[in-house]
């Protein structure tokens, strides 16, 4: 290179064009020090899975924040269930089909505890802490008495070990504690027998694990990357910040308590002379003095007294808290107030943005994990067992077509949001099922009750402002307007033409 060729302007789209776009990939002195491995999604959940799940469940359960925002994310993911409206075009086959799921749904645990709707609160809560949940689809026998002989057990994932990375005997593929075939499906799960944290349950000496088909399994997590065969804790992304600023507080709180404890400090000349309300001094030499109410002491020449006066956390205190709590929310997903409670800041319109984004996400989660990886399967799975038990006269693949609808939202001014949903169906841009399910209910089932009310209140003479069936608001225009000379009604065909007319008139 000559010496003119220094001072020559580099052409563009050069090589230093490209790397200025790729900022980056840049190793400088700024981004020196950042040289992450490039490793795959599965080898960081196999190295550090187990850690980062103990680490989880303990921050859910010593810490508020994370607890709430666990509450948070599990109502609003299934709220009161996300359940199904049968699509089956025959009336008396869907109605029978839905009566049984309904009173299915109430045996449906195999631990008792709660119902199928149960299960999915538990399955969420699941996911925020550990990022994945399994579902083991259990048949039962005839003689157990059930609707429908099958039920779900739910498993954590502390049940499927991440260590387990090895060749099966049949010379398939186990990847943390999955089985894979030689073209990379899941064909069995490798369940230890007992909890791993669970002292209580002593059991006799048997392998460690024990193979489960993976068509009795369902394995219900949120795939963040391509090919990741295990979930990560939805809480992860917030977990460090959550600990130390528990920590912080703590240490906070701790600092403001004995700093209270001491009112004042005295300061004699004589050490010897004792004070009024001085106790007996301990082995160290001090000794405390304690004052009642309405004592007026008397100070010796040389006596000092100074009160405590212990440091205020100062101003900035609310402020790092505020964001530090807002870096915690948006790491996790959630809105703040619905992390912290705090609603001091918030109006309707902020209030009401932030749901609506927050609730695209959680739609999101709804369609794409709860009802794809849970609802559909076991809908799947219960037609056929209570076709082959004799409980349902179908073919099951028949009956199969279902839509799922989650639980309705529940918005700040549901009035101006019913308007809106009236507006919108009279101009034909939804369907009444559309916001009927939108309010978490089936079409059907309401028509149905709407019909029941309005025959029995007709039986009973009753009357109503609103009777079903019936809509409020703004009349029509009358077709006939009175006369005011004579009395009588003139017929203009038409409203909107006669209140034109009566305008022109006046």
């Amino acid at each position: 290179m000559g010496l003119f060729d220094l001072f020559r302007r580099p052409k563009p789209g050069g090589p230093e064009a490209m790397r200025a776009r790729l900022e980056g990939a840049m190793a400088k002195r700024r981004l020196r020090g950042w040289n992450p491995p490039l490793e795959n999604i599965n080898a960081l959940v196999a190295s550090g899975g187990p850690r980062l799940l103990a680490r989880s469940r303990e921050l859910v359960v010593t810490n508020g924040y994370a607890a709430n925002a666990c509450e948070a994310f599990a109502a609003n993911l299934v709220g009161d269930g996300i359940k199904p409206s049968s699509l089956i075009g025959d009336a008396d086959l869907r109605d029978q089909v839905q009566k049984l799921w309904l009173a299915w749904t109430d045996e449906a645990d195999a631990d008792g505890l709660t119902d199928f709707y149960g299960l999915q609160a538990m399955v969420a809560r699941e996911m925020f802490v550990a990022g994945e949940c399994f579902v083991w689809m259990r048949p039962r026998r005839a003689e157990d008495g059930l609707l429908v002989p099958l039920q779900m057990q739910l498993l954590q994932s502390e049940m499927l070990p991440f260590e387990k990375t090895e060749t099966a005997p049949n010379g398939n593929r186990i990847r943390c504690g999955i089985e894979f075939d030689l073209i990379g499906r899941r064909v069995a799960y490798h369940f230890r027998r007992r909890h791993p944290g669970d002292s209580t349950d002593h059991r006799l000496a048997m392998p460690e694990t024990v193979r489960v088909p993976a068509e009795d399994v369902l394995h219900i997590y949120r795939a963040l990357d391509a090919g990741q065969i295990r979930g990560l804790p939805h809480v992860a992304p917030a977990m460090v910040r959550l600990f130390l600023l528990d920590q912080y507080d703590d240490a906070e709180l701790d600092r403001k308590k004995t700093a209270a404890m001491f009112a004042g400090f005295i300061t004699k000349t004589a050490p010897e002379d004792p004070m009024m309300g001085e106790g007996e001094a301990d082995l160290d030499g001090a000794a405390l003095a304690s004052l009642e109410p309405g004592t007026m002491q008397v100070l010796l020449p040389g006596e000092d007294v100074k009160f405590s006066s212990p440091a205020d956390v100062g101003g900035g205190y609310e402020a790092f808290q505020y964001r530090t709590l807002l870096a915690v929310s948006a790491s996790l997903g959630l809105p703040y107030h619905l992390v912290t409670g705090d609603v001091r800041q918030a109006n309707y319109s902020s209030l009401r943005a932030e749901l609506v984004e927050f609730r695209r996400r959680i739609g999101q989660l709804q369609h794409g994990v709860i009802a794809h990886q849970l609802c559909r399967p076991i809908w799947r799975r219960w037609l056929e067992t209570a076709v082959l038990s004799g409980a349902l006269e179908t073919d099951p693949i028949t009956a199969r077509p279902v839509q799922w609808i989650p639980p309705r939202w529940d918005w700040v001014d549901p009035l101006k949001d019913i308007q809106a949903q009236v507006l919108a169906m009279e101009a034909g841009i939804t369907s009444r099922r559309k916001v009927v399910e939108a309010t978490g209910y089936d079409v059907e089932e309401v028509d149905r009750e709407n019909a029941a009310d309005a025959a029995r209140t007709k039986q009973l003479g009753l009357s109503y402002r609103t009777s079903p069936g019936e809509t409020q608001g703004a009349r029509a225009t009358p077709i006939r307007r009175p006369d005011p000379e004579d009395g009588t009604d003139q017929s203009n065909g038409d409203g909107a033409a006669a209140a034109d007319r009566a305008t022109n008139q006046e």
